[in-house]
């Protein structure tokens, strides 16, 4: 392998000659041999954003020269097009403030810069990666900027769209199966019926309180770190930075972000990513209930439930022909337990704040992106691959809910609930219809009984 040397204030280090990092990112990639977990790209991303922000937030704050304002321009322009990912191959487990990842974007935005220089005639200008694509930061506002971007983003771009997709199809659903009667169950035991609609119209409103509150907790984290720099005092940076640099950014994500109210809380607190975390397992545990009540309502299908039929997407089995197995209920729950394991360690770590610096921020935003991005990808494939095929087995919700007994409790207004209890158990016993019973036992004529007894009329209060 060939490789070029570069230096930084430890000394010199050999780098790959293919690669665009310098010898921070090459310390890192020795020091911390540490499992399989990148940098999330939307980091990097994000990170490149503030970059090219701060760049032109310096040409005209802080003399930065338009020279090198371009270069730094084109250099992340290229990268946020994706032309460069290979150069970012930092883990999450490294220093806890970011610093490295922070370097990488510094060192690869400057090769490519002055290579850009150097191709455009200004062999005299040379980007620096500290001095110049750094210039007015620290890591310690970079990374919780580059946090919030990446987070918001995200959120507006992949999340929320998720969620509404999967919200519209269960409106879609309870419209259409708005007049199917069923029997309730509680506590797993049959209950008072409702309509198949009136179900799914619970399942839909979780998806709505989720999706406001995902909202209203992203509120919190538009706010940026960016013009703390090393502890929140801001030193080398010009007091209108942390303003214009939210401006200039809002301007090139197209989402929107504002400076931090308080530095010194920005760099050592993440509450609001534990704020929005709370929200994500709020999302998981909703998706958990709706995934294992299709599954268990598609029991069967002849000898368990069987009340929905789910799309048969694959084999689901190696040995028994024909079965069909809910593999997305199944996926999409196991998806709910890794964001619960997530919210655990963004929690924990959010407490980490010692001092001036919280130093486990590349954790939290690994946990927060992978459960976005989990439930994101979850929710878009339990609505394509079984939400939208699901449909009602009228017959057997039809079954279910004349065999029902609970039925009886439309009898309380008429002979009150110890009358009621009776010819229930009479019926369970000897295992007859709900109107045999009442009849056997004279407290009701069938007239009676088959115009106090109407599914139709249970619905709805009465």
């Amino acid at each position: 392998m060939q490789t070029r040397t570069e230096k930084d204030t430890i000394g010199e280090i050999q780098v790959p000659a293919d690669r665009f990092w310098g010898a921070q990112t090459q310390r890192s990639l020795e020091n911390f041999k540490i499992g399989q977990e990148k940098i999330p790209l939307e980091v990097v991303y994000a990170f490149v954003h503030l970059k090219k922000a701060a760049a032109i937030v310096n040409g005209s704050l802080k003399g930065l020269e338009k020279e090198k304002v371009e270069a730094i321009t084109v250099a992340a322009d290229q990268i946020l097009e994706g032309q460069h990912d290979d150069h970012f191959p930092l883990v999450v487990w490294q220093t806890g403030s970011g610093t490295q990842s922070n370097m990488n974007v510094n060192e690869v935005i400057a090769y490519i810069a002055n290579q850009w220089l150097k191709e455009n005639g200004h062999d005299d200008v040379k980007v620096h990666p500290n001095d110049d694509v750094n210039r007015s930061q620290s890591s310690n506002d970079t990374f919780p900027t580059a946090m919030h971007v990446a987070t918001v983003v995200y959120v507006e771009n992949h999340l929320l769209p998720a969620v509404h997709t999967f919200k519209q199809t269960l409106l879609e659903k309870e419209k259409a199966f708005e007049h199917v009667i069923k029997i309730g169950r509680t506590h797993l035991q049959d209950a008072t019926p409702l309509t198949f609609g009136q179900e799914i119209s619970g399942w839909r409103r979780m998806l709505e309180k989720c999706e406001t509150m995902i909202e209203q907790s992203t509120e919190h984290v538009r706010e940026l770190a960016i013009g703390g720099t090393a502890v929140g005092t801001g030193l080398n940076a010009p007091p209108e930075f942390a303003e214009q640099v939210s401006a200039q950014l809002s301007k090139q994500t197209g989402a929107t972000f504002k400076a931090s109210q308080n530095h010194f809380h920005s760099l050592t607190s993440h509450d609001e990513l534990v704020h929005l975390h709370s929200a994500l397992k709020a999302l998981a545990a909703d998706a958990f209930k709706i995934a294992n009540d299709i599954r268990l309502l598609a029991s069967g299908p002849r000898c368990g439930i069987g009340e929905v039929i789910i799309p048969a997407n694959e084999p689901g089995s190696s040995i028994m022909p024909g079965k069909v197995n809910p593999t997305q209920s199944e996926a999409l729950t196991m998806v709910a337990t890794q964001i619960f394991g997530n919210d655990a360690a963004v929690g924990f770590a959010a407490s980490q704040g010692h001092f001036q610096l919280n130093v486990f921020k590349p954790v939290i935003i690994y946990n927060v992106l992978q459960s976005m991005r989990l439930l994101a990808d979850g929710l878009h494939s339990f609505n394509d691959k079984c939400l939208i095929g699901l449909e009602p087995d009228e017959e057997k919700m039809t079954q279910y809910l004349n065999e029902s007994l609970m039925l009886v409790t439309a009898l309380n207004p008429h002979i009150g609930y110890e009358n009621a209890a009776k010819i229930a158990k009479k019926a369970h016993t000897e295992r007859t219809t709900l109107k045999e019973a009442a009849i056997s036992t004279g407290l009701l004529t069938e007239k009676e009984f088959d115009a106090a007894v109407r599914p139709e009329e249970m619905i709805h209060p009465k």
